[in-house]
This record gives C-alpha cells, structure tokens and sequence, in this order.
C-alpha cells in the first residue's frame, strides 16, 4: 500500500489545531454556521475551537475535522 501525505502539518497545541481548523474551513469557503450545522453545535463552539480555547471537548474538535475532510493521526515524535 502506498501512503501519500499532502500538506502534513504537526499540531501539538490547542491553537494549533484551532488554527488548522480555520485554515481548512477557510479553505473550502465555510462559514462557522455551516460545520456547526454539520456536526450538531453551536456556532460558539466552533469559535472556540478555532481560538484554541481548551475546554471544547475533544470529540468536537474530531467531528469538526472530519467535517472537514481531515484526518487526526497519530505518530511517534522523531527525536
């Protein structure tokens, strides 16, 4: 099987991933409204997230990303 990573971006802070988040959204042309509408929050949440605020709860900011056509691996950091 043959593996092609495009645009792989680290993520190790929560404003970080929020960052990533809006980055893609912006990217696709979406509004707040509509991944909130997609995954089942509110708007705020989804500001949250994007703002890297801690508290949003991790399955959120998993849903968001699938909504968004991303996926969240995970890897042995290289030393």
């Amino acid at each position: 099987m043959i593996l092609l990573l495009i645009d792989l971006m680290i993520v190790r802070t929560s404003i970080e991933l929020g960052n990533a988040l809006r980055a893609r959204r912006r990217e696709l042309g979406l509004a707040q409204e509509e991944i909130s509408g997609v995954i089942g929050v509110n708007r705020r949440v989804i500001g949250e997230l994007e703002r890297g605020k801690g508290t949003v709860q991790l399955q959120i900011a998993m849903e968001a990303a699938r909504a968004l056509g991303l996926d969240i691996e995970l890897a042995p950091r290289g030393k």
